[in-house]
């Protein structure tokens, strides 16, 4: 997929890009498969703002992906390509013989009309999804599930792909997007194929006004607070930050301290950790 560039005919279109939605045959999402989506700005139930910097953005409704691909056995037919604005991959949309219509996660040269289908008996083509029992090692995928039946958790976001490594036992040893190794129930299900979209990594926003469109907030630096806001804050003119190392406005270390909690139950199905 290309991305789009713009005269500079204004300081904000001077660097600004856009990925080409010539792709996308359809404009309005399907309404059967639409959730509203309240915005909570960072809040918790009680009213406290728990994550920063969010806020303000443009309406958006949220459409129900097909994480699960659970008719096995039923071919469907790609309709339509669509955009969708809570997440970076384009997303196409699916009926099956039957007339029930679904989304799943776009892969790289799907196309309209394409038939696609889930199940043990699915041609290893891209946007079919099968379980690693049936998936050859080597194999280019996305949409993998840690836990069977619960749906896709894994490798989801625009131009990522997984690949599989080796198969033995009870585990599949897939090769993630970050570098990390890790095992995966073999009756687990994933897609085959990279995930579409695959120059959003590259798109230029050009502007601070196209972050707020997307309910991200300023954020400020520490180092330009007052010290009864920051750790960071207080000084004449540029100042260090008067500790061994950054730390959080609450004064948790931060940039580079692990916070993965150190006895996660998965920790035992990784075989080596990115980086």
């Amino acid at each position: 997929m290309a991305i789009k560039k713009y005269n500079p005919t204004t300081p904000g279109h001077r660097q600004m890009t856009v990925t080409d939605y010539s792709v996308l045959t359809k404009k309005a999402p399907e309404k059967s498969l639409l959730e509203t989506k309240k915005k909570y700005s960072g809040r918790n139930d009680t009213g406290r703002i728990t994550v920063r910097h969010k806020g303000g953005g443009n309406r958006q409704k949220y459409r129900i992906i097909d994480f699960k691909r659970a008719k096995i056995d039923a071919p469907a037919t790609v309709i339509a390509l669509e955009y969708d604005p809570n997440r970076s991959s384009h997303i196409a949309l699916i009926q099956y013989e039957d007339g029930e219509k679904s989304y799943i996660i776009a892969p790289a040269e799907l196309k309209v009309g394409d038939v696609v289908m889930s199940g043990p008996n699915a041609d290893i083509k891209p946007g079919n999804a099968l379980p690693f029992t049936n998936i050859p090692v080597g194999t280019f995928i996305h949409n993998i599930e840690i836990y069977p039946g619960k749906g896709a958790q894994l490798v989801r976001s625009a131009g990522n792909m997984a690949q599989l490594m080796a198969k033995e036992g009870a585990y599949a040893l897939v090769r993630l997007p970050s570098g990390e190794l890790r095992n995966v129930p073999i009756g687990c299900m994933a897609s085959i194929g990279q995930v579409g979209n695959v120059d959003y990594a590259n798109v230029m926003l050009g502007k601070a006004g196209r972050k707020r469109h997307m309910g991200v907030r300023p954020a400020v630096r520490g180092s330009v607070m007052n010290p009864v806001d920051h750790p960071h804050g207080g000084g004449e003119g540029k100042s260090p930050v008067g500790r061994p190392g950054p730390v959080t406005p609450w004064g948790k270390p931060t940039l580079g301290y692990k916070t993965r909690a150190k006895h996660n139950r998965s920790d035992k199905l990784i075989v080596r950790r990115r980086g």
